[in-house]
């Protein structure tokens, strides 16, 4: 898969099958758009695009607004590299590209320069200066400019639309499964292990602290069943998100005890996979109090079936 950042670096002799939208979290929804895209270019002998942004638009638009993202940017990368897509344009949301009207944005970007001959869009999704870009307008452009338009349904979990929002929802009210259940894959958090207070240690559960990306989100404070990955190897981990108010913290960590594992590994990437939700954030009466919730933490976590 090829990335650019500028469609002026881009140039291909094959007109596109193209898909545009944030795409964050890459759910099943996303998946099914992906699938189709590469049917259609399959079929047509059509190199597969994805075109998304990157900063969100919605950080020019709300720079106050405390959003969180389902993937950074690598992730994403990453994510929709698995599906062999050909080309992934990852274009900065500039006060240029964010002034064009839905119209300007078909004729002089996905017309102009990419070549774009067949084009799925989601089932809500709308573009251009003042959301002036939809499914009618693509469909009055298609027949001028020559490209055909297909706009994909919703798909559907219990019965609910699945959306990055309501992945997002369900990780900030610690329904872990059903967030995995609409992504298709165990949600995950990396980071590098920094050091910590190191109270961990004193009673018997030494934790990794993990200083992840500020752009990430992160599922609500409590304690997680996570899967988590060392130097290539996985194992079993027993996940803190909060403040530690047992022993007064007031930051924001992230630590990981990482079951049947010894060894430094400070300043080492890993990766946490959420599996399930022990509890809330719990503060105890003393240090007694929380060990023994840990101990039961840790039965838990050995029971679980990965």
């Amino acid at each position: 898969m090829k990335v650019f950042k500028n469609f002026k670096d881009y140039s291909s002799q094959k007109p596109l099958a193209l898909s545009l939208g944030m795409f964050d979290g890459v759910h099943l929804g996303h998946k099914s758009i992906i699938d189709e895209l590469i049917k259609v270019g399959t079929e047509n002998n059509l190199e597969t695009a994805i075109l998304t942004f990157w900063p969100h638009p919605r950080f020019v638009f709300n720079p106050n607004e405390d959003l969180k993202l389902l993937n950074t940017v690598d992730e994403k990368k990453e994510l929709i590299e698995k599906y062999n897509i050909d080309h992934l344009f990852l274009k900065e949301f500039d006060d240029e590209f964010r002034n064009l009207t839905g119209e300007e944005f078909v004729r002089q970007i996905l017309i102009d320069k990419l070549n774009v001959k067949y084009l799925i869009i989601g089932y809500d999704h709308s573009f251009g200066k003042n959301k002036s870009g939809n499914f009618e307008l693509l469909q009055k452009l298609s027949k001028e400019l020559d490209f055909d338009v297909e706009q994909m349904e919703a798909i559907n979990i219990h019965e609910n639309n699945i959306s990055s929002t309501k992945v997002r929802n369900a990780l900030l009210t610690g329904n872990i499964k059903a967030a995995n259940e609409m992504l298709g894959y165990t949600y995950s958090v990396s980071g590098t292990v920094v050091h910590g207070k190191k109270i961990g240690r004193t009673i018997g559960y030494p934790t990794a602290n993990i200083d992840t990306e500020s752009i990430k989100l992160l599922p609500k404070k409590g304690a997680y069943i996570v899967e988590t990955e060392v130097k290539g190897q996985q194992y079993k981990g027993m996940l803190s998100i909060g403040t530690n108010p047992t022993v007064n913290g007031e930051k924001l960590t992230v630590e990981v005890y990482i079951l049947d594992f010894e060894g430094d590994i400070y300043d080492e990437r890993i990766t946490v996979r959420f599996r399930d939700f022990l509890h809330d954030e719990i503060k105890f009466e003393g240090l007694e109090k929380l060990i023994e919730r840990l101990d039961e933490d840790k039965k838990l976590t050995q029971e679980f079936q990965f």
